[in-house]
């Protein structure tokens, strides 16, 4: 991932013709971009005498500044130099080299578009580049987690119509034998298993309501139950 190609062909900026060249870009030879000196206008140059003025930036950090004029070569070498850096911060970040490629091309693509706002006296172009990188991996991790997140609950609510279709199906066999079972039951043992189990009544309340005794009850529900469950082939 090197050169401007690494950016997707981001190209040179267009120049006004009417314009007056800017600081560091001047129209002959001499100092400015691609020769390594800085020139007057440049941050972190100095017109007075040795060791006075704010203290030289570093050369990535005026290459990146350079870039922000339109230097395609300077952007370059920002990506040779800070190339291995971004990808460095999203790999660790997203644990993921194919995710980490990807961030660190939209890392780069960002900075070339955002270099014109690079102020290298504020900060160097590998902190400020490391920081990019980290927020959009960070972003991605969230990204992916909220995905795996949303197909998981979508996973858990999915059925299958045949699997539902079978259930049912079982289910409303079940409620026949059932059915058929409790209505081969003679009368009383069918009316006191009724009370019991289909609207809920204690034993007291089932001898209440067939005015027998509560022992006679338990007999009646007892039996009953014992018969339902030979009809329906389960163990007593």
């Amino acid at each position: 991932m090197t050169g401007v190609s690494a950016i997707g062909g981001a190209g040179r900026r267009p120049a006004d013709p009417g314009a007056a060249p800017a600081p560091g870009l001047p129209a002959g030879g001499g100092a400015g971009p691609g020769t390594g000196r800085r020139a007057a206008g440049e941050p972190g140059w100095s017109g007075g005498a040795a060791g006075s003025g704010p203290a030289p930036a570093d050369p990535v950090s005026l290459d990146l500044w350079r870039a922000g004029q339109g230097d395609q070569a300077a952007f370059a070498r920002v990506v040779d130099a800070v190339g291995p850096i971004v990808f460095g911060v999203a790999r660790r970040t997203v644990r993921s080299e194919a995710l980490a490629e990807e961030i660190a091309q939209d890392v780069l693509v960002e900075a070339w578009r955002l270099a014109p706002q690079f102020d290298p006296v504020r900060g160097s172009a590998r902190a400020w580049l490391a920081t990019i990188a980290h927020r959009r991996a960070v972003d991605r991790v969230r990204s992916e987690q909220a995905r795996r997140n949303r197909e998981d609950r979508e996973a858990r609510y999915v059925t299958r119509p045949h699997d539902a279709v079978s259930e049912a199906v079982v289910d409303r066999l079940d409620r026949g034998r059932v059915a058929a079972a409790f209505l081969a039951l003679d009368e009383a043992r069918r009316r006191a298993v009724g009370l019991a189990y289909y609207e809920g009544h204690t034993y007291r309340e089932v001898a209440v309501e067939l005015g027998i005794a509560e022992g006679t009850a338990k007999t009646r529900i007892r039996d009953g139950l014992r018969q339902l469950r030979a009809a329906l082939g389960a163990p007593t």
